[in-house]
């Protein structure tokens, strides 16, 4: 019986996907690395950086990702779609109020946890079309939220969509400044911004995470003016 003649123009270690093996291991190794460091670090990590991490040369980068912005997409999307998701299930819930405390503690709890989508939501990326999209999406549920929580009286009438901006970017920075030393000390600042947010006139509760330490916030304080003595 005669063999199957191999096309001569596919690779035997050709991936469905059209990439060779041993290149889709690269960008699964790129990704990953970025991901670590956008997390531990912000997206102001240079390309460099995350070779160094993937363990590549950076024409090998260059290749899967020809700018930061390629790669801040690829990382970024499937958090983006879980924003997403967040807005949606916030839109599910009954309690007017408590679906709007429960998106921003959502909103602000991914922040938290990754610094790199801590900055991510406080900037634009008008090349990378599907997180824009996906972000469009959030911010229309969002405006939904705001009109239902208004028209429970829970939230204050006075509140704007620009408001859920400055407290992201607040929210950055002490997750920035704070998170080795007072990693819940974000809690406070969103317990506490939650406060003002509520109806002076409705009887709305907002549950208060405790304050963090005199020693925790020294050394936070510490860490980040010790750059501007150098």
């Amino acid at each position: 019986m005669l063999g199957v003649v191999p096309d001569p123009k596919t690779s035997p270690t050709e991936a469905p996907s059209g990439l060779r093996a041993d290149a889709e291991r690269n960008r699964a190794r790129i990704v990953d690395a970025a991901g670590r460091l956008y997390a531990t670090h912000g997206l102001g990590i240079s390309m460099a950086a995350v070779a160094r991490a993937a363990g590549v040369g950076k024409a090998t980068l260059a290749r899967h990702f020809a700018t930061p912005q390629d790669l801040i997409d690829a990382v970024f999307v499937d958090r983006m779609e879980t924003y997403a998701a967040v807005t949606r299930e916030a839109l599910e819930v009954a309690d007017p109020w408590e679906a709007f405390v429960g998106y921003i503690w959502a909103v602000c709890r991914m922040q938290a946890e990754d610094r790199g989508f801590a900055d991510l939501l406080t900037m634009t990326l008008p090349a990378a079309a599907q997180l824009e999209e996906l972000r469009e999406t959030s911010y229309l549920g969002f405006l939904e939220l705001i009109t239902n929580a208004k028209a429970s009286g829970h939230l204050r009438p006075d509140f704007e969509s620009e408001d859920l901006i400055v407290l992201l970017m607040a929210n950055a920075g002490v997750v920035s400044a704070a998170a080795a030393e007072a990693p819940r000390a974000w809690e406070r600042l969103v317990g506490q911004v939650l406060r003002g947010y509520a109806s002076p006139e409705a009887s709305t509760t907002v549950t208060m995470p405790p304050a963090p330490s005199s020693e925790e916030l020294v050394k936070a304080m510490a860490r980040t003016i010790a750059p501007n003595r150098l």
